[in-house]
């Protein structure tokens, strides 16, 4: 079988942790022991979120005053590279000595015309009180919004369109490779308009959209996105909370989950499983197996009655 695991963020770095290399380099070491059985077994693709490690290294450069600011492709790429190293670094730790692995540096198209370039919706970076954020949108040319009391940075996040290494990647799983690619939604690129050469964009795109796409050109058998939610909920956060061990793409849609946890994840495997026929599921990375032997999380199918494709 071939499996795409998008890896949420908490995958490499938990809410209130350190943002040091140690650190993430433990979250990575515990990721490759929950995803070595699957790689043991299946072809295996990895995506992976990079939201901190963006802001991280947006601060650090924001910093050294000598030079402009790095924009977000650029620092898209060195996260990419930074988590792909790790993420191959400890699962060969675990995996076989003659399991080959690859992380492809990827860039995603995005269409300059999108709407989202008119409402940039995106939080990124620290909050600031309301007159240093004018201030800061002013030097630099931002966008800011009210992100609770305090005020954020905010850029577009356009739909993707393409994946520009997908014939790589597919080559690569040909020969054995464990790939990792797609991080953070991929390095958001797009054609400059009226020609054919490629600019970098400074937008944020959906990693779990980018996942789905990434899952779909590849013809995988399972789109799994492992985040520190154990199923979807119905009525989650109140007494009548109760998972979803399997439904289908038009329940999903029905439901209220939150835009800016469970949200992205459904209208990703939606679309996955709309788009392909095959099933898409949600769970823990602590529970990847089950998840994928689809005795764990929940099973989004067209027709939720799949029993798993083994651990």
């Amino acid at each position: 079988m071939r499996i795409v695991v998008a890896l949420g963020g908490n995958a490499l770095l938990e809410r209130g942790q350190p943002m040091t290399a140690e650190q993430q380099r433990e979250n990575v070491r515990t990721a490759a022991s929950q995803l070595a059985p699957v790689a043991g077994k299946h072809e295996l693709v990895i995506s992976h979120g990079n939201g901190p490690q963006v802001g991280l290294l947006a601060l650090q450069s924001a910093a050294y005053e000598e030079v402009k600011a790095y924009p977000l492709d650029v620092l898209g790429a060195q996260t990419e590279g930074m988590i792909g190293y790790m993420i191959e670094q400890e699962l060969g730790n675990v995996l076989p000595l003659d399991q080959p692995f690859a992380s492809v540096l990827t860039m995603v198209e995005v269409d300059p015309a999108d709407p989202a370039f008119q409402d940039p919706t995106k939080f990124i970076g620290p909050v600031y009180d309301r007159e240093e954020a004018e201030r800061l949108a002013a030097e630099n040319g931002w966008s800011i919004k009210a992100d609770g009391a305090k005020w954020r940075r905010v850029v577009p996040s356009p739909r993707p369109r393409r994946i520009f290494e997908i014939r790589p990647i597919r080559w690569l799983l040909e020969r054995g490779c464990v790939v990792i690619c797609t991080g953070g939604g991929g390095i958001p690129t797009m054609y400059e308009p009226g020609s054919r050469r490629l600019i970098g964009a400074e937008v944020v795109i959906d990693k779990d959209l980018a996942s789905a796409l990434l899952a779909e050109e590849l013809g995988a058998d399972l789109f799994v996105m492992a985040t520190d939610v154990d199923a979807v909920y119905v009525d989650y956060g109140t007494p009548r909370q109760r998972p979803l061990a399997r439904t289908t793409p038009s329940e999903l849609e029905q439901l209220d989950l939150a835009a800016g946890s469970m949200g992205p994840k459904a209208q990703a495997a939606i679309e996955f499983v709309t788009h392909t026929g095959r099933p898409a599921a949600i769970g823990t990375l602590a529970q990847l197996r089950g998840v994928v032997a689809g005795e764990q999380g929940t099973w989004i199918e067209s027709t939720p009655v799949g029993a798993g494709v083994g651990g």
